[in-house]
């Protein structure tokens, strides 16, 4: 492990190194994972600029959605006969992680609940976040522990934003059995028949993608990337807008809305914990 180092803006920097492949991550920018590079191919975009402004909602590597993926009705939801506001993908992308352990090729940080955090999510939880590399491949181990009296609501979800330059957008494809999906630009339910991702904006929610991972093949040139995940992450979102060099590729264990909805939704009960996988491999 090399670090911390000044990254972006002098943003403590935390990088994991195995072989050819380096992963960099930013805890105190939602635990945010920039860069992974393999024999100099960069495997995610990022815009930087988003990640300097600590006002500006980043775009870019994997921003981490908890305790909600997606936007919820109004941007509230009901909790013990009131109601709470969360804003469109959750805090955790947006808060400081506290580095635990860091090692070579591993980096290991935390985000508990706070007064803060409990006035948009009443549940008191201790969160963790593994990274780990080996080889070419990248492993985010989530685990939370419900630290409340009564079941916590778990919405969890990554936006991983991979690099797949405009010119190549035709000749790349994401892998799935689906064979309908939330259409989130029209707002209703459309028959899945393969992905234009040279289209002004795709934005489908494959809510029948059945199995735990998929590839992204990102044209000539680019290494193919392989994910896969735990069985609880039962929606994937593929995301892109023309003339940006990115396609999302997005793992969710429930659809948007959830929190408010019921849909879906996970829970764990007090004092148990949850632990999600999610896997990289280029």
């Amino acid at each position: 492990m090399s670090g911390p180092f000044p990254g972006i803006a002098g943003l403590d920097t935390y990088a994991l190194v195995d072989g050819g492949c380096r992963v960099e991550v930013i805890p105190s920018r939602g635990a945010l994972v920039t860069r992974m590079t393999v024999d100099g191919d960069e495997v995610f975009y990022l815009d930087e600029a988003t990640v300097a402004d600590p006002a500006k909602n980043v775009r870019g590597g994997i921003p981490v959605l908890f305790p909600n993926a997606g936007p919820l009705p109004g941007d509230t939801y009901p909790a013990d006969g009131e109601s709470y506001s969360l804003p469109q993908h959750g805090f955790a992308r947006k808060l400081p992680w506290k580095v635990r352990q860091a090692e070579d090729s591993l980096l290991v940080v935390g985000l508990s609940s706070t007064v803060e955090t409990r006035r948009q999510f009443p549940w008191r939880f201790d969160a963790q976040l593994t990274f780990s590399l080996v080889g070419t491949r990248l492993t985010l181990a989530f685990d939370v522990e419900n630290q409340d009296p009564k079941p916590m609501p778990l919405h969890l979800g990554y936006h991983p934003y991979f690099r797949v330059p405009e010119a190549m957008k035709a000749r790349a494809g994401v892998e799935t059995n689906a064979t309908h999906a939330w259409d989130n630009r029209v707002k209703q339910e459309v028959p899945y028949s393969g992905l234009d991702l040279t289209a002004d904006e795709v934005d489908l929610h494959l809510r029948d993608h059945s199995k735990p991972g998929t590839t992204l093949e990102r044209g000539p040139g680019s290494r193919p990337v392989r994910l896969s995940w735990s069985p609880e992450f039962r929606l994937l979102v593929v995301w892109t807008l023309k003339g940006k060099d990115f396609v999302c590729v997005e793992p969710w264990t429930a659809a948007a809305g959830a929190l408010a909805t019921g849909q879906g939704l996970l829970h764990v009960k007090p004092g148990d914990r949850a632990s999600l996988v999610f896997d990289i491999e280029a």
